[in-house]
């Protein structure tokens, strides 16, 4: 069946792209869809807690941001900026370069404690250490190139979640920014279960949708790790009726790629969903907003429906909402 990209397309104003955060993170604006009644609400993020019931499983996704921007120079002089994206073996990294133009045996020299790197291959480097704290220590953490600002300090902090701890991904998990320990400390003592797992967001998450059949799309990669106590948890959830809340489209891929096959805990999963795709696990979503023709967006119109993922995004673009990864955030009943 041909499930057409333009059935889910929308044109998002480029003013409406947030640059910066909300000064505080659960002050951002919530709009609250239930998709048996087709309800929409305009709440705030700390709202949330009238939302989750006693019983009910919070699945957070504990990834942190590695500083994967890299800046180096050429023999020439020539700046050369690199985004790290996977570890191939103990030197060598997968990556994207710009600009686009190298040569393979190019060396690229990073700073003055004597980091250095050769482009092996094409999208592929190799450094001349096995030392990830000297490679990482010259980074950055890489914002989207939507975000058309300088990094910051307080970008270090605010583009994590107060409850990352596991390194390895190149974008942050967005919609849990929105979390702050004293809204998580309430949700679990109104009796809540909060459990964790790890998706090493990765660049496939980012890549344009080209082709007009959907399905027609391939899906990259991404390393995800789901503890067997999460698991559990999740399923005496279910069978006590409980909800699952899944925070983020990533989290939700690993919860799912599990569901289709129980004995993989740990793995990489290339799981597209995008509609008509049936969901097993989660029961409720949390998601912010995402740009046109990307698989996120794809995976909240499979578990929204066409027309009710166009009206939940014209009602947020009518009202000012602020959209992706620094932008607000949607609670998908």
């Amino acid at each position: 069946m041909s499930i057409k990209l333009s059935d889910y397309d929308y044109i998002l104003p480029p003013d409406y792209i947030a640059q910066y955060p909300e000064e505080k993170r659960d002050n951002c604006r919530l709009l609250v869809v239930n998709r048996k009644t087709k309800e929409i609400s305009h709440k705030y993020f700390k709202d949330i807690l009238d939302y989750l019931n006693k019983g009910d499983t919070l699945v957070l996704n504990d990834t942190k941001v590695q500083a994967a921007r890299l800046f180096g120079k050429r023999i020439t002089g020539g700046r050369r900026e690199i985004l790290l994206l996977e570890r191939r073996d103990k030197r060598r990294f997968t990556c994207l370069i710009r600009p686009g133009r190298y040569k393979i045996g190019e060396k690229i020299y990073f700073s003055d404690n004597g980091l250095e790197a050769i482009l092996t291959a094409r999208n592929e480097i190799e450094f001349n250490t096995e030392d990830l704290e000297k490679i990482y220590r010259v980074g950055k953490i890489p914002l989207p190139p939507y975000i058309k600002r300088q990094l910051e300090e307080q970008d270090k902090i605010r583009y994590q979640t107060v409850y990352a701890r596991e390194e390895g991904s190149i974008a942050s998990p967005t919609a849990g920014l929105h979390f702050t320990k004293d809204l998580l400390d309430k949700i679990k003592s109104k009796g809540v279960n909060i459990v964790y797992l790890t998706v090493h967001i990765g660049y496939s998450t980012f890549k344009t949708i080209k082709c007009e059949n959907i399905a027609e799309h391939k899906m990259g990669e991404e390393y995800f790790n789901i503890p067997l106590k999460t698991w559990e948890t999740i399923v005496k959830s279910h069978q006590h009726g409980g909800r699952v809340i899944s925070v983020g489209t990533s989290s939700t891929r690993a919860l799912e790629t599990v569901a289709l096959n129980p004995n993989m805990l740990s793995g990489k999963t290339e799981l597209f969903i995008y509609p008509g795709f049936s969901f097993k696990v989660t029961d409720c979503l949390i998601t912010n907003f995402h740009l046109a023709r990307t698989t996120p967006l794809m995976l909240v119109a499979a578990f929204m429906g066409k027309d009710l993922i166009k009206e939940a995004y014209r009602q947020a673009i009518e009202a000012g909402y602020r959209f992706l990864s620094f932008g607000d955030c949607m609670l998908i009943l």
